[in-house]
């Protein structure tokens, strides 16, 4: 639950959260490449119910990484006039060294002719938190070929009781400045089935509202591309909610299961199966093994995956699992577990990296008890985890393509598509990373992997270390991994490892830079 929506008041007459002001708050991305300069937005939500007018806003710099004065920069008359749903104002802040920062914000805003000044946000009750920015002074290591996207996350379509997000055009900026490729957009199947004006109310059409955001992306730059996605709530084999991901659905699939809009009414709408068969896209099971409390398992009717969900025998399968969520909890650990279980069966799952984000470019803001309490932290930031596939960028077609896009500094004229994407997932080679690159190349009788850092990563690697599952007498597979004696442990910035594949029914690698940046690849396939 993020960008905290706090007006609902399920027609009661109280709510601690309750203020007859719009959200302000402001927002921006984690990190700038190279040659991006830092901005953030002014975000303001409900104003058509509570208008209202930012004067000005005047922000404080620290620098985290180097003893040097804080610096205060402020932007004057803005006047911005709020009256619809939402706003999102952008605010170029400057040039600033390559560097981590702290961005402490005060925004002054106008209502009804009464003056307020907000740190950071008016969330009621909650402390306000500083923007902590990376300026990144090289380019993300990722190798040719590959492509780099966030794979889960939330525009302003996915908007409920609790929660909303940001729009496309501010998330593909937001892309671009952290070195995204390409976004999947993911809203919720069920939120697409309602109205963003009253959110118990059933839209007209849900597939309408799928191809409004469809849309919508049209109307943008292409790059980096932004694909309408969803994330859809399912049955599994018990007859329970989970959720399930698709990359760029031709239609809207439906998935109302666990939408809280019916109260204790929450039976699948449709179970996995019948969804696969609805669609040729590439789908994924989302944060299958994500802790939640008795509460929302009965409320809810929520669950857990199995084996049996990802449907392996059908035509059309689930192509991976989508364990790292954010940050690497007890759900990334279960879920890793499972990834291994499966790929000790035979079953080859890509390993998917997302961040959930709703909005959420710097940290997350929800709500933690309806009518009640927020909360942030910094477990969902958007882009901050990507998962980067082969084959996903291909060269741009033509001139014409190659005019309209406008790489970043150091940036190979290439760009993705929907289509490039499709096809790299129905492959075996990616690597999910929050920051250093790893990835493998597989000849007849070796496979090679490759991992690089930067000093913005932390520079070397406390350690790299391959996995590989034995071949045992018989054919049989041993039952764990183990790892293989090429691992490094104190690598430099830059290393490959070569490892003799004879013997191993796959080899994959994980690293962490010293600094705990992660990265972890997907298996390479070693026996016949």
């Amino acid at each position: 639950m993020h960008y905290a929506e706090t007006h609902f008041k399920f027609k009661l007459p109280w709510s601690l959260l309750y203020r007859p002001w719009p959200e302000i708050f402001t927002d921006a991305p984690f990190q700038f490449v190279p040659g991006k300069t830092p901005l953030l937005w002014i975000v303001v939500r409900d104003a058509h119910r509570f208008p209202a007018t930012v004067k000005s806003l005047e922000i404080s710099i620290r620098r985290l990484d180097e003893n040097s004065p804080d610096e205060t920069r402020r932007f004057d008359h803005l006047e911005l006039k709020a009256d619809q749903p939402f706003h999102f104002f952008p605010v170029g802040i400057g040039a600033l060294e390559p560097g981590l920062y702290e961005i402490f914000p005060k925004v002054v805003a106008c209502r009804n002719g009464k003056e307020r000044t907000f740190q950071r946000w008016n969330f009621p009750g909650l402390k306000p938190s500083p923007l902590k920015i990376q300026v990144l002074r090289h380019e993300l290591p990722k190798p040719e070929g590959y492509a780099a996207g966030e794979m889960h996350c939330h525009t302003y379509y996915s908007a409920d009781h609790v929660e909303y997000g940001a729009s496309p055009a501010v998330m593909q900026q937001a892309a671009e400045a952290v070195g995204l490729d390409f976004v999947n957009f993911t809203d919720h199947a069920y939120d697409f089935a309602f109205t963003v004006e009253d959110y118990t109310k059933e839209a007209p059409s849900a597939s309408a509202r799928f191809q409004n955001l469809k849309d919508e992306i049209a109307a943008l730059p292409a790059k980096p591309l932004l694909i309408a996605g969803e994330e859809i709530s399912a049955g599994n084999s018990k007859g329970e909610n989970v959720h399930m991901t698709a990359l760029g659905p031709a239609s809207y699939l439906p998935g109302l299961g666990d939408c809280g809009r019916y109260w204790l009414n929450n039976r699948p709408t449709l179970p996995i199966g019948r969804i696969l068969e609805m669609t040729d896209a590439p789908c994924f099971a989302a944060h299958p093994l994500q802790q939640m409390g008795l509460l929302e398992k009965f409320i809810f009717r929520r669950g857990y995956w199995k084996t049996a969900d990802l449907h392996l025998d059908a035509k059309h399968p689930v192509r991976g699992i989508q364990f790292w969520n954010g940050i690497r909890d007890e759900g990334f650990k279960l879920g890793r577990a499972w990834w291994i279980d499966e790929l000790g069966k035979g079953n080859f799952l890509l390993p998917i990296g997302g961040n959930d984000a709703h909005g959420d470019l710097n940290d997350t803001t929800f709500v933690r008890l309806p009518l009640f309490s927020l909360g942030n932290n910094r477990h969902h930031v958007f882009g901050k985890v990507r998962t980067v596939v082969k084959g996903g960028s291909l060269p741009l077609a033509s001139a014409a393509d190659a005019a309209s896009a406008t790489p970043s500094a150091g940036t190979p004229r290439n760009a993705p598509s929907l289509e490039s994407l499709q096809q790299a997932f129905s492959g075996d080679n990616c690597y999910i990373t929050d920051g250093p690159a790893l990835w493998w190349e597989h000849d007849s009788d070796t496979v090679k992997f490759h991992a690089q850092s930067t000093q913005d990563l932390g520079g070397g690697f406390r350690y790299i270390r391959i996995y590989g599952r034995r071949i045992l007498a018989g054919g049989k597979w041993a039952v764990k991994e183990e790892i293989c004696p090429e691992s490094l442990v104190a690598a430099s910035q830059n290393e490959t490892i070569t490892v003799h594949s004879s013997g191993y029914a796959y080899l994959r690698a994980e690293c962490e830079t010293a600094s705990g940046r992660f990265a972890l690849t997907s298996a390479a396939k070693c026996s016949p």
